[in-house]
């Protein structure tokens, strides 16, 4: 899911950009970034569908920045400037509290000690019976997938080796015993897989 050693320079590690250049260039990637253009077909489909109906984002500490540890301050406010295209509540998990921040937008950042299962429940009261989406990173899904709180999972693999970095499967047997595929689409170099949960 991401390349070795993530900082400011490398959001998604060495790299990692280079696993997403096939969403990078969507339509619906570009203009929920506030861009113009962008290819469509297959893949923009499978990001548009990402979102679409979501009513609130859950999120791991390294999807919303490079820092570690204690925050420093309260200077950084996330990867994607001052009007994020969330426009929702998002739930990040960390193991160090920080005061809400509110982005302006409708981008609501709540910063989340107590685990996933209870940003799970803060998300669904937050997203008014609209879809929860985990969008990473590769723990913070392992770690829903384990709860049994992710019901529905899209992967999108394509042909390349980063040697490490953050894998999604770590053991894909296990991980994937309570999930049933429901569908494999093949766009250019990408293999689109969804799959959902068939128990607890």
């Amino acid at each position: 899911m991401a390349g070795p050693h993530q900082s400011v320079d490398a959001p998604l590690g060495i790299n990692g950009q280079l696993l997403h250049h096939w969403a990078f260039v969507t339509k619906s990637f570009k203009e929920w970034h506030g861009e113009s253009g962008g290819a469509l077909g297959i893949d923009n489909d499978y990001i548009e569908r990402g979102f679409t109906n979501i009513g609130a984002t859950i999120m791991g500490r390294n999807m919303f920045g490079p820092i570690r540890g204690e925050w420093p301050n309260e200077e950084w406010k996330g990867w994607w400037g001052p009007t994020p295209g969330y426009k929702h509540p998002v739930f990040v998990l960390t193991h160090y509290p920080r005061p809400t921040l509110d982005m302006g937008n409708g981008t609501v950042f709540h910063f989340v000690t107590d685990g996933v299962e209870k940003a799970y429940e803060m998300a669904m009261d937050a997203s008014r019976g609209q879809d929860v989406r985990v969008g990473g990173g590769a723990y913070a899904i392992q770690q829903y997938m384990n709860a049994a709180l992710l019901d529905e999972l899209h992967t999108a693999e394509i042909p390349m080796m980063l040697n490490e970095g953050e894998k999604i499967f770590a053991n894909p047997v296990s991980q994937l015993e309570n999930y049933q595929q429901l569908s494999e689409v093949i766009s250019g170099e990408v293999v689109h897989r969804t799959y959902v949960k068939t128990s607890a």
